[in-house]
């Protein structure tokens, strides 16, 4: 029994804005009716007194101490810059 057919598929590409062939329409029912299938055995998983994890292994975020210190000026900032303009680097622009 599929837990997913084509008219789902094509309906979630549609939300995204993605054309889907009816080749990988059918291509995209069965592997997500196989990801569907393996959650399934997943919950069939005794987890009775498992703590939820976010992340398997046991990460710290390190970072450093925020610190003040001296930085440079903005005329030091712009001296290698190839061009400037307004107390800014100036780049070729890229909108339209």
């Amino acid at each position: 029994m599929s837990r997913i057919d084509k008219e789902q598929v094509k309906h979630v590409a549609h939300l995204a804005r993605l054309h889907v062939s009816e080749e990988e329409a059918d291509k995209f029912t069965k592997q997500l009716d196989d990801i569907i299938s393996m959650a399934e055995q997943l919950n069939e998983l005794d987890t009775e007194g498992v703590e939820p994890t976010t992340h398997v292994l046991d990460l710290k975020n390190v970072m450093r101490k925020d610190e003040p210190k001296k930085w440079i000026t903005q005329d030091e900032a712009l001296k290698n810059a190839p061009e400037k303009q307004d107390g800014q680097i100036r780049v070729p622009s890229i909108l339209e």
